[in-house]
This record gives C-alpha cells, structure tokens and sequence, in this order.
C-alpha cells in the first residue's frame, strides 16, 4: 500500500506542475478544473461524481502558477471532498454556503482572489479563459501509473466483454445485451459509457447502433466504452450464427485498415496524416470511400476519445499515449484500445483465446465468434 500511495504521490505532483506550467503559458495566474475527466486525471483516479447526467460536479480544484492548490465546494460537499474523495492530497479548503453555489461567478470570484488574478478554466465559466485544448494536451503523455491501471482496465474489459459474448444466442434482444455489458463493465468497477448493440440489418445500415428491441438472428456487434479511475478503453467484438458468407473477408479487409493506421501511429505522426493512412488503407483493401461514413477513431485516455484524426487535425501522437482506432465496413467493424510507448505498440484490450487475425509486428485484431 505504502508503494502505491508513494506512487500516486509522486504522480499528482508531476500533475500539479504540468499545470503550473500550463498557466504560465496561458498568462494567467491559476486554473480552474471543474470537468470530471480533468479531476480523475489530476488526482489519479479520484471523482466527485454526484449527478451523472453533468460532465461536471459541484466542486472546482484550483492550482495557481505558483504551485499552491486549493479545493472549492459547497458546505454539503466538503466534508467529504476532504475526508474520502481528497485525501492525502492536501488542498486547502475553500467553502460557501449552498446557496452560492447557484451562481456560477461566486466560487470563480473566489479563485480569482485566491490566485491573485485571471483564471483559465476547462469549463465555460464567468471570467474565465478556455484551457481545455491544452490540458487536453498535458493529459497526453501517460504516467507510469497510468499505463499500470490502463493495463488491468485493458485486460478486465477484455475478459468482461469476451464473457458476454460467449453467454449469447440467437434471439438475444439488443436491449437486453446492452445491459448485461453495463452489469459486466460494473463487475470490474468500471462504467458503461458507450454500450452499443447491432444486430443484422441494423448493423448494415447504423454505424452507432443504440440498442433496441431487436432480437439478433445471425450476426450481432457489441461495442463497449468503459471508464475506470477515469480511465477509458474501447473495444468492439462481433458474433454470428449462420453469418453471411462475406463476413469473414469484410471483418479481414477492416482488419488490415485497422493494422495500416496503427502501424502508422507513432511518436509525432500527425492526425491528418494518420487520416491520409486510412483512406488509403481502405482503398487498398477494396472499400474505398468506408472512412466517409464513420468516424476512424484516435487517441483515448480520459475521454472516450480525446481527438479524433481528420483531414485538418494538427494534433500529434505523444511518445506514451493511448489510441483505439475503430475501422468499419458496413456490417462490421474492428476495434480495440492499444497503448504506443515509442517504437512499441501494445493491444491493451485483447480477449483471451479469441479468434485473432494477424496484424504486422506481431498484432493482432479481434475477429468473429462463431457460434
């Protein structure tokens, strides 16, 4: 216990002045986080999730350019930002009544006067600038704790999908699919973000098929979104019974897409060449024009997807980031969470004794589950 709390110590401090920088940078004298995946990012893991419908709690966590911190909440919730949520972590406590909380520039004239002058915030907020971009930016390069929990998330998602996948039969309602995905991802602590079920027809025609009553026949992709300690993997597995006979070799073309672009996804490559990668992939896998009618994917940590690539992005792969490219032909569609540390690359969300399909440098994509 002492090594991991010395780690997640050591972790936070590196944190606080990615942030300290960060505002030097920005010319203002502190930030204001208020975003849930900005807060699980700086505190290794830790939430203030109260209602899940708002990407963002009652509590602000303020770091000034000059390193101090500070938590900012109601009286119903610092209690307990202090004593569960925030401990060890030592911020220093700013308080109001409930009542204040009602308007929004109160607790941000409060920071002002703490830092001593203009706030960024990653939330839009009265008198604040816009920060996310780049915090977005500083969340990129994971720590070494990071990639051990991306890793036990990777490899519990994995066998938690995998087991659902290999408890179906024909007949299955999406609906009630999606649920036993929301129940597996719970089993490991972890939350469904995204729970996507198309079966048939459905997943022919939807490229994000939001389960419905529709009962699967033959062919049935499950696609999951899973956040832990903040952290967000993807995966997709698909399942047939009496699949059409071009299943397999639509499943092996997005496969090579999928093997093209993370070949390509190293240390400086830039998005839109990333995309340039993938258009070409499809065309040489005889499905050219596929990547008009689905987003590709790209990189992933504490949002389902923290950039996406497209023809205009200018953002850059770090040296230790995580991406989960998503490939799709119509009908099916290959996806898993991989973790790039230089020159390496390493699928973190396999499903063990899954069919695989054969990528370059020794990966592999997840295939179909023939029943």
């Amino acid at each position: 216990m002492a090594d991991a709390t010395t780690e997640q110590t050591a972790e936070h401090t590196e944190k606080l002045e990615r942030l300290a920088r960060l505002a030097h940078e920005a010319g203002v004298q502190g930030i204001l986080l208020a975003a849930h995946h900005n807060i699980a990012w700086l505190t290794s893991g830790r939430h203030n999730r109260i209602d899940t419908s708002r990407e963002v709690g009652t509590a602000r966590l303020l770091v000034t350019a000059d390193g101090r911190r500070f938590v900012l909440a109601n009286a119903i919730e610092m209690p307990r930002l202090l004593g569960e949520a925030l401990a060890g972590l030592d911020y220093a406590p700013i308080e109001y009544p409930w009542a204040a909380d009602q308007d929004a520039a109160h607790a941000v004239r409060l920071a002002q006067e703490t830092a001593g002058g203009a706030l960024a915030a990653d939330w839009p907020l009265p008198d604040t600038s816009p920060i996310e971009p780049m915090l977005m930016r500083a969340r990129a390069r994971l720590t070494d704790g990071e990639i051990a929990r991306y890793r036990r998330l990777g490899r519990d998602a994995g066998l938690a999908l995998g087991h659902v996948c290999r408890a179906l039969t024909p007949g299955d309602v999406e609906v009630d699919i999606a649920r036993l995905m929301a129940d597996a991802a719970a089993g490991v602590g972890a939350r469904a973000i995204v729970a996507l079920v198309g079966a048939d027809e459905r997943l022919r025609q939807y490229r994000h098929p939001v389960p419905t009553k529709t009962a699967w026949k033959h062919v049935v992709m499950l696609a999951l979104c899973a956040e832990r300690d903040g952290l967000v993997v993807s995966l997709s597995r698909i399942v047939a019974a009496g699949a059409p006979d071009d299943l397999e070799a639509r499943t092996q073309a997005t496969a090579t897409v999928l093997g093209r672009v993370l070949a390509a996804t190293r240390p400086g490559a830039a998005g839109a060449r990333l995309y340039d990668t993938l258009v070409q992939a499809y065309a040489d896998a005889g499905h050219a024009g596929e990547e008009l009618k689905h987003h590709q994917g790209g990189a992933i940590g504490y949002r389902a997807r923290e950039w996406v690539a497209h023809p205009r992005s200018q953002e850059v792969v770090a040296e230790r980031q995580a991406f989960a490219w998503n490939p799709t032909v119509a009908g099916t569609k290959v996806e898993d969470t991989a973790l790039v540390i230089g020159d390496r690359l390493e699928i973190l969300t396999s499903t063990p004794d899954w069919p695989a399909i054969d990528l370059e440098g020794d990966v592999k994509a997840s295939g179909v589950w023939k029943l």
